[in-house]
């Protein structure tokens, strides 16, 4: 699975995973930090997080990215003291591993992690939790949805008292 920085291109494949317009998405690629997934298209065994994960390959200059299919996408932005992760879309490997993006950031910048999951999406909050989030309670309503507001401690310590 390589991990890249995510390009307007990128638009009509993060709205279909995120099931949103493509052209939201691609403002969400300007005003936030937003990390594609990728896996060759002709890879048909997903990550398994067996150590065979690529690492985030930016420096692959010169490949040819026609085979490669997107799977998932992080978008986060940073706040004083907090970094805020707002997507998680994908597959669970690749959910897994673009969780990865903000909390290395974080810790590197001695920050807190919140995360923003919609309530319906459980295989997101298992993501979520797996990594070490505790919930702290209820988040903003989305497009008429609720979110519940997962925080990380800069000391990988969660908060595990709901606001």
């Amino acid at each position: 699975m390589r991990v890249r920085d995510a390009v307007e291109e990128d638009g009509e494949v993060l709205g279909e995973l995120a099931d949103a317009p493509a052209e939201v998405m691609r403002n969400v690629v300007h005003d936030r930090t937003v990390r594609v997934a990728e896996r060759r298209s002709n890879d048909e065994r997903p990550s398994n997080g067996d150590g065979g994960d690529e690492p985030s390959d930016d420096s692959a200059d010169g490949n040819d990215d026609s085979d490669e299919e997107v799977v998932g996408f992080v978008g986060f932005d940073a706040m004083p003291g907090t970094v805020r992760v707002t997507y998680l879309r994908g597959t669970p490997e690749a959910r897994e591993r673009l969780l990865e993006e903000p909390v290395r950031f974080a810790r590197k910048e001695g920050m807190a992690v919140e995360a923003l999951v919609p309530e319906g999406e459980t295989e997101t909050k298992e993501v979520v939790e797996a990594a070490g989030f505790r919930r702290a309670g209820t988040g903003p309503r989305f497009e008429g949805g609720q979110t519940l507001e997962y925080r990380l401690e800069p000391s990988g310590r969660a908060d595990s008292t709901p606001r």
